[in-house]
């Protein structure tokens, strides 16, 4: 609908985003609602939302991925990206994000929040990307707009600027006061804010927030400066020309007041984002982007539909787009496009063309994936972007419940990844099992369920297998005998091996010392592939390493000995030999660096002491005031569900990387439990 009104900065994409339900999806239905694009706001509590459509957003009341959805406001077309929330499903914001020209970050005034919303002020500015703060469900206000403010503003780099304050009727918010614009309203529900008469206690409050908003603008603005020193009242426009200028530069976070679910505030954040907000070519510029004629796109997502095939959701930063055209990728793929779709929500339709700043969705580009640059030149543009996934934080083994879904459950798995990067599939090559890398426990059961609803495949998860090893405290010399006589050709292999303990993380030595050609040279490989086959599994049921074995003797038959008769001999040599070499069980120790909101950190050191862990230190966060890292070393065994609790401390914005230290002794009952349990499962 309107696509093909053009405003000067033309179409323009903005991104919704904010801490975990703080009210996006409900923007977004009240801005659709507010601009014509829909009849009447859904709601997510009853399902009937445009934004978080998905089954399992549905069902689990929550975005779980983006939503894109096109609408026009007094002429200019807009599409707004309704990012998820939860810091499990950022991934769809940090790929969407670097497409947008402007942000609304929705954000509340609960300081539990405010580690969420740090998190997602910081990826803005970093990118460089346009902000304003909408401050949500101010019907709810118990605090006074100054207090509030003070709160949020450790969570920007940035000023807050305030661009409205409210207007207080005893204990309610009952309108607004527009600084910029001198002009008080009262809010109407569902309906436009009435302009109203700013006098008294309300004009004596506009006049002192009014000034504080022009201080904080004037630092950037010597011409402003003088004019507030001479007390002379600056002229409007040049007002908005400089929250304008300060927000596209960065300078800025001009906040905005409203209640999404009553649809107050839509219409003045529109104006703003209108007058204010950046368009196509300030964006294609801060992304690198080299002018030219040929079209030119940036994928922010893959999505795969069940009947429809694949789409790649794309910002054309540049050019016109014909369906039909045939596009480079920066990946070094190419691709023809089969069909251009407007976004709006579930209900795309049909164009013939995109144009520069144009959010579209293109059809069957079975080869280009999320974060590709696409141009339709005649050679590979260069990529503009480069969004790698956080690294993963839970993981569980999957198999097909029915073995002959195995190929199904591989390519539902390629799908799932391909829509998201930030889920990884690991093939475990100890056991075999299928592992699930994923970003939370949310993030993991929406996996399963869209392997299960929309790729048909049902699947049994369990944790996945600890890489416990084995190893020996005491050297010991041993013979291996293998001889075998059934009609014909028999087999025989004989050799003696010296097996001894070497220090910890050396792994496996072989060597051979062989003397008057006792074991022939041609069966020297043979024996040590015997020793490593009897090296798979020691006595206690684990691969055993850290282990030196030595042929020292043996003897052989002219006419029986073979490579499989003497690989036989080694490998019975090392199971005889290895329960007697006081076989010890070692389990992987990894090193964990956590970040946390400082508040946090008392718990999150109880919960590393109750989960084996032995905590080296932790210092404040460079640069991120408010919050501390944790270093530790922790048992991985100790490490699989670990961000649910960390989760839970941290209101949900806490998060970790591991990597493997070393190989520690396990000894007495937890090394018999360790090894029963193993038993029993095999």
């Amino acid at each position: 609908m309107g696509q093909d009104v053009r405003s000067p900065r033309g179409p323009r994409c903005i991104a919704l985003v904010g801490p975990f339900q703080s009210g996006k999806t409900t923007l977004l239905e009240a801005i659709l609602a507010r601009t014509g694009a829909i009849k009447n706001a859904g709601s997510v509590d009853a399902g009937t939302s445009v934004g978080d459509a998905s089954p399992e957003a549905r069902h689990h009341k929550m975005g779980v991925g983006l939503t894109a959805a096109t609408t026009t406001f007094m002429g200019d077309s807009y599409t707004f990206i309704d990012c998820p929330g939860s810091i499990e499903f950022a991934h769809d914001m940090r790929a969407a994000l670097p497409a947008v020209d402007a942000a609304v970050v929705v954000c509340e005034a609960d300081e539990k929040k405010l580690p969420q919303l740090q998190i997602i002020l910081r990826e803005l500015e970093e990118l460089g990307i346009p902000r304003f703060l909408f401050l949500n469900k101010i019907d709810r206000a118990n605090k006074r707009i100054r207090e509030t403010l003070s709160t949020l503003q450790p969570a920007s780099r940035v000023p807050l600027v305030l661009r409205q304050i409210p207007i207080w009727n005893g204990e309610l918010i009952e309108g607004f006061v527009d600084l910029a614009l001198e002009r008080a309203f009262v809010y109407r529900e569902h309906k436009p804010s009435e302009v109203m008469a700013l006098e008294g206690g309300n004009l004596d409050r506009e006049k002192e927030a009014r000034f504080s908003m022009l201080e904080k603008l004037a630092d950037h603005d010597d011409a402003l400066m003088e004019q507030l020193l001479e007390d002379i009242q600056p002229p409007r426009d040049a007002v908005f020309d400089d929250l304008a200028r300060e927000l596209r530069e960065g300078l800025i976070c001009p906040v905005l007041l409203g209640a999404a679910a009553r649809e107050n505030g839509v219409l003045r954040l529109m104006k703003a984002l209108r007058h204010e907000a950046p368009g196509i070519t300030e964006t294609a510029k801060r992304l690198g982007a080299s002018s030219q004629k040929d079209a030119l796109a940036y994928v922010f997502k893959t999505l795969h539909l069940q009947h429809g095939g694949k789409l790649s959701l794309v910002r054309l930063l540049a050019g016109h787009l014909d369906d039909g055209a045939t596009l480079q990728s920066s990946s070094g793929e190419a691709g023809r496009v089969s069909g251009i779709l407007a976004v709006n929500g579930a209900h795309d339709t049909k164009r013939a063309a995109a144009e520069a700043g144009d959010t579209v969705a293109l059809g069957k580009l079975d080869a280009i994936k999320t974060g590709d640059t696409l141009s339709s030149g005649k050679t590979a543009p260069q990529a503009l972007v480069a969004i790698a996934p956080a690294p993963p934080v839970l993981a569980m083994s999957l198999a097909a419940t029915d073995r002959k879904d195995d190929v199904k459950l591989g390519q539902a798995l390629l799908r799932l990844n391909e829509e998201d990067p930030s889920l990884t599939m690991i093939q475990n090559q100890r056991t075999h099992d299928i592992v699930l890398w994923g970003q939370g426990e949310m993030h993991l059961r929406v996996a399963l369920e869209r392997l299960r609803d929309r790729f048909g495949v049902n699947v049994k998860s369990q944790p996945p297998a600890i890489g416990y090893q084995e190893t020996i405290r005491k050297s010991i010399t041993q013979r291996g005998r293998h001889k075998k006589q059934s009609g014909g050709h028999g087999q025989f292999g004989d050799v003696v091996l010296e097996i001894k303990p070497m220090p910890r993380g050396s792994g496996f030595e072989f060597q051979e010392k062989v003397v008057g050609g006792a074991v022939p040279r041609n069966y020297i490989g043979a024996v040590e592939e015997g020793v490593v086959d009897g090296l798979a599994k020691g006595p206690l049921g684990f691969p055993v390493i850290d282990v030196q074995v030595t042929l020292i003797d043996g003897s052989y038959h002219s006419v029986d000995s073979s490579d499989l008769a003497f690989r036989t001999a080694a490998r019975i040599g090392m199971s005889e030999a290895l329960p007697q070499c006081q076989p010890v069980l070692l389990e992987p120790i990894h090193m964990v660096e956590i970040v946390c909101p400082t508040e946090a950190t008392a718990k999150i050191n109880a919960i590393l002491s109750a989960r084996r862990g032995q905590i080296l230190g932790f210092d404040t966060r460079e640069n991120w005031p408010g919050w501390d890292c944790v270093r530790a070393t922790m048992p991985e065994a100790e490490i699989g569900d670990l961000i649910v609790e960390l989760r839970s401390a941290t209101a949900g914005a806490g998060s970790f990387t591991r990597a493997f230290d070393r190989m520690a002794e396990v000894t007495g009952r937890a090394a018999d439990q360790i090894i029963a349990a193993h038993r029993v499962a095999a």
